[in-house]
């Protein structure tokens, strides 16, 4: 089978790439010549762990190609996914704008029956949408299918999410379409993954819910961390309680500074917005919304109770990236507590793994260190903001000598409090 991706950002790239794998031949196609170029080159324009060896292992073999000629890809291919951005506009509605522009170049490239998968996130609706917007711009009257084929990659664990899912949502009210996308998936039957087919709205619904609930679940732990600061227990005790209810769950029952990055702010946001349009309230990913904001700045009285006051203070960053395992800076807790300590008179030295060249268009002001000792050497306080592994076994001893004074904020709570203050520091956490 030949499949076409439209878009080579993370969706489409660990998705064309991914394919690849499983034997289909892929053409990925973006409008950017610089990224094509690089990607034909092995320059993987994001960092997601294993997707350059499969990009590379493919490309090589001859299953994954990258072009700008988006009517070639569509002609010879039998499924056309659309990976291309939605960003958020300033009122949390998604920008469709590059999405039309891509769908009016499939329609005007179609020779034949093709099924047209929308795989970003998009709006309820979109894929009755799509179906009336090509079909009146065919220049040659074509049948063609529509499904809506939601993606639940988690950056960091893209390829192993996709390798081996929890389910497959695939939504069309077209069986023919149906059919075919159930053939292409036909490698994950071996290993028995669920494939769930509903309508399109259905499956256009299930990725906004999905996110929507998971950041309810962070959200309302950090809700009860708060309530564990000023009670004096400790979160951890309580979300364990908590999650071996199998109803709950203990997946995602983790404090810290508020939900970031490219997927949960966004869908929150855009169900909202999908809610207002058909009149329909949603006032609990309203108040979730409201209350991850509220998080992050309640991280800053924490930091601030350590050091009495942030003027002329230097504080050691570790993390910058929203989550491990990624470059992504967007919507990082990071950005906002980092801007509230410098404009309360702090001077920053941060350090990542891999998000610190993204992090200097974002914050241009603040030191970068080379390595996480750089950042703490001379601070007034060391803050964790994102959970690295390497941050989990640091040098405690070096950390102490390094530091003007032995204080640490930890936001993600990957020490134990009363190890750390038998060692002599001065500790906070979250909900600890």
């Amino acid at each position: 089978m030949h499949i076409a991706v439209i878009g080579t950002g993370y969706v489409g790239l660990v998705t064309g790439a991914c394919f690849a794998e499983f034997g289909v031949e892929v053409t990925c196609v973006d409008v950017d010549e610089n990224k094509i170029e690089g990607l034909k080159n092995g320059i993987i324009p994001i960092y997601e762990p294993g997707l350059d060896t499969i990009v590379e292992k493919n490309f090589k073999a001859g299953r994954l190609h990258f072009t700008t000629d988006i009517r070639s890809a569509v002609e010879t291919a039998l499924v056309v996914f659309l990976a291309v951005g939605t960003p958020p506009k300033a009122d949390g509605s998604p920008d469709m704008s590059y999405y039309q522009q891509a769908a009016k170049d499939i329609a005007e490239a179609m020779n034949g029956y093709k099924v047209l998968v929308t795989k970003s996130t998009v709006p309820v609706g979109t894929g009755k949408w799509l179906r009336e917007f090509v079909s009146s711009n065919q220049n040659i009257e074509t049948d063609f299918g529509v499904a809506s084929n939601p993606e639940f990659l988690r950056e960091g664990a893209a390829i192993e999410d996709f390798m081996r899912p929890d389910r497959v949502v695939i939504g069309s009210n077209e069986e023919h379409a149906i059919a075919i996308m159930k053939d292409l998936y036909r490698p994950l039957y071996l290993i028995e993954t669920p494939i769930v087919i509903t309508s399109l709205e259905a499956a256009e619904l299930i990725k906004y819910a999905s996110n929507a609930f998971l950041a309810t679940k962070i959200t309302f732990i950090n809700e009860v961390a708060n309530l564990c600061d000023a009670i004096g227990c400790d979160v951890h005790d309580v979300a364990r309680g908590m999650g071996m209810d199998n109803r709950i769950g203990k997946k995602f029952l983790h404090p810290g500074p508020g939900y970031g990055g490219s997927c949960f702010p966004k869908d929150t946001r855009a169900l909202t917005t999908v809610a207002d349009q058909f009149g329909v309230e949603t006032l609990i990913v309203d108040a979730v919304i409201e209350a991850n904001e509220r998080q992050r700045d309640a991280m800053i009285p924490k930091i601030e109770s350590l050091i009495g006051g942030f003027e002329g203070k230097q504080i050691g960053v570790l993390g910058l990236s929203f989550k491990p395992e990624t470059d992504d800076m967007r919507e990082s807790p990071a950005v906002e507590i980092i801007n509230l300590m410098v404009s309360k008179g702090a001077t920053v030295k941060a350090y990542d793994p891999v998000a610190m060249e993204e992090a200097k268009h974002i914050l241009p002001d603040i030191g970068y260190a080379e390595n996480e000792y750089d950042a703490i050497a001379g601070a007034d306080a060391l803050v964790i903001v994102t959970e690295w592994n390497q941050f989990r076994a640091l040098d405690m001893e070096k950390v102490r000598s390094l530091l003007k004074s032995p204080k640490i904020a930890d936001l993600r709570n990957i020490y134990e409090p009363g190890d750390m203050r038998e060692m002599g520091f001065e500790y906070v956490g979250v909900g600890r």
